[in-house]
C-alpha cells in the first residue's frame, strides 16, 4: 500500500460541522480514558483499554455520534506508526540485560512455533483467518502497557522484572520483523528477506551517521533549542520518522516497519541525559496527542456486535486462554532462577498482549486476512488480557517478596550491541 494512502490527508477541504463533532469527541475520549484510569487510588486501568470502549460507544456500534472521516483516519495511522516508533524507542530506552534478551529471543522463538501449529490448527477448523496472522498475533507482548504498572508495583527493580523485560521487548521487535514480510504481497518472500536486509543497511547507516558525525555547530543549536519554540531535536526526530516510513513504504513493506526503526535510531542517538528531555516531549506529542486518537478510532471501528454473540465470546475466551499458552509455555527458561511462583508471574506479563494486535489485525483486515468477526474476538481477548495478567502477576509477586535490586544481573546491553540480539 502506497505512502499516500495512510498518510495524505485532504487538508485543503473546509472541515465540516460533523467533522468537527467527531474530532471533539474523539479528543474528550482521549481525556477521559487518561482521567478514568486513575480515578481509584489503588487500582490503575489500562488506559488504552478504557480509550477502546470510549470510542465503542461514541462509535456506530452504540451511541453514532462520531463518524469517520479522511481527516480523522490520517490522525490514527499517524498515531500507529508513533506507537510503533515509542516501541523502537523503549527497546534501547529499557538497557535490558544481555542474558535476559537473548532467553526472551529464544523464548519468542519456542512461541512463533507453537503460535503457528495453534493458527494453522485454527484456520483447518474453519476460522477465518489466516493461520500465520493468528500465530504472530498471539506471540505479542504489550510491555509499553506492563512497565508502568510493573515500576509502580516496585516489581521493575527485581529479577522477575528484567525477565519480564527481556520477554516484552522480545514480543515487540520480532513480531514487527515478522509481519513486515509476511503482511506484503508485492513480492516474493525471498525478494523481501532481501530487502529487509537493504533497509537494514539503511538504517544502520542513518544510525552511525547520527551518532558519529556530531558537528559542534548543530550540537549547540540542539542544546540551544531544546527549551525554545525552536525543539531542533524534536523535529529531527519526526523528519527521520517520516522519512524511514517513506523509504519502508516505497521499499514495498508496511510503514509500521520504518516506524520502528526510526525509534530505534533516535533511541539510539537520545541515550544520553540530554535526550531524556526530547523523550519526553516526543512523548508529549504521541501518548498526549495522536496515538490516543488511534486506540479511540480503534474503538470506533470496532465489531462490537460480533464480539457479543455466544460464538464471539467463546472464541475471545479461547483467543485468551491461547495467549497464555502461547505466551506464558517460554517462561520455563527462567524457571530455575525465578523458581514457580514468579515463573507463573512471568508467563502471564509475557501473554499481556493489546496495542500489537490491535494493529496486527488491523493491517490484516485491510488486506483480507482476517474477519472483522474474528479480529474482534482476538482484539477483546487482548483487552481481558491487559485487565486481568499484569494484576495477578503483581500479586504473585508480593505474595513472593521483591529481591533486592543489587541481585539483578548487571551485564547491560548498550547501543552498538542491540542489533546483535
Amino acid at each position: 500500500m502506497s505512502l499516500a494512502a495512510y498518510f495524505w490527508p485532504l487538508l485543503a477541504a473546509e472541515v465540516t460541522p460533523a467533522e468537527g463533532r467527531t474530532l471533539v469527541l474523539i479528543f474528550l475520549a482521549s481525556a477521559l480514558g487518561a482521567i478514568l484510569s486513575r480515578l481509584h487510588t489503588r487500582i490503575v486501568l489500562p488506559t488504552v483499554v478504557l480509550e477502546i470502549v470510549l470510542g465503542i460507544v461514541i462509535g456506530p456500534q452504540v451511541l453514532d455520534i462520531a463518524k469517520l472521516f479522511p481527516l480523522v483516519t490520517v490522525l490514527s495511522n499517524f498515531g500507529l506508526a508513533l506507537l510503533f516508533f515509542f516501541a523502537g524507542l523503549e527497546v534501547i530506552e529499557k538497557r535490558v540485560p544481555k542474558r535476559s534478551l537473548r532467553l526472551g529471543t529464544y523464548g519468542w522463538g519456542i512461541s512463533l512455533g507453537i503460535g503457528l501449529i495453534v493458527g494453522l490448527v485454527l484456520q483447518q477448523a474453519g476460522l477465518d483467518a489466516k493461520w500465520w496472522l493468528v500465530g504472530v498475533a498471539l506471540c505479542t507482548t504489550a510491555l509499553g502497557t506492563l512497565v508502568p504498572i510493573l515500576s509502580d508495583s516496585g516489581v521493575l527493580a527485581t529479577p522477575l522484572g528484567s525477565a519480564i523485560l527481556g520477554t516484552g521487548v522480545a514480543g515487540e521487535f520480532w513480531p514487527i520483523l515478522f509481519i513486515s514480510i509476511f503482511l506484503t504481497s508485492t513480492y516474493g518472500t525471498l525478494e523481501e528477506i532481501l530487502l529487509l536486509l537493504f533497509f537494514g543497511v539503511i538504517v544502520a547507516g542513518a544510525a552511525r551517521l547520527a551518532l558519529r558525525a556530531r558537528p559542534p555547530r548543530i550540537v549547540r543549536v540542539l542544546r540551544e533549542t531544546i527549551h525554545t519554540t525552536g525543539q531542533t531535536a524534536v523535529r529531527i526526530s519526526i523528519f527521520l520518522l517520516a522519512w524511514l516510513v517513506f523509504v519502508a513504504a516505497r521499499s514495498g513493506f508496511d510503514f509500521i516497519l520504518g516506524a520502528f526503526a526510526a525509534g530505534l535510531v533516535v533511541g539510539l542517538v537520545l541515550d544520553s541525559p540530554e535526550g531524556k528531555v526530547v523523550r519526553l516531549k516526543l512523548e508529549g506529542i504521541g501518548f498526549g496527542f495522536l496515538i490516543p486518537v488511534y486506540f479511540v478510532v480503534t474503538g470506533m471501528n470496532f465489531d462490537l456486535d460480533s464480539l457479543l454473540t455466544a460464538s464471539g465470546l467463546a472464541l475471545a475466551g479461547l483467543f485468551l486462554v491461547l495467549l497464555l499458552v502461547v505466551r506464558g509455555t517460554p517462561a520455563v527458561l527462567w524457571l530455575r532462577e525465578l523458581g514457580p511462583r514468579q515463573t507463573a508471574g512471568l508467563a502471564l506479563c509475557g501473554a499481556t498482549a493489546l496495542p500489537l494486535i490491535v494493529a496486527i489485525v488491523g493491517i490484516g483486515e485491510g488486506r483480507g486476512a482476517i474477519s472483522d468477526a474474528v479480529g474482534a474476538s482476538l482484539i477483546g481477548a487482548g483487552m481481558i488480557s491487559v485487565l486481568a495478567y499484569p494484576m495477578l502477576a503483581t500479586r504473585i509477586a508480593r505474595a513472593t517478596g521483591t529481591q533486592d535490586p543489587t541481585t539483578a544481573p548487571v551485564d547491560i546491553v548498550s547501543p552498538g550491541e542491540v542489533a546483535e540480539y
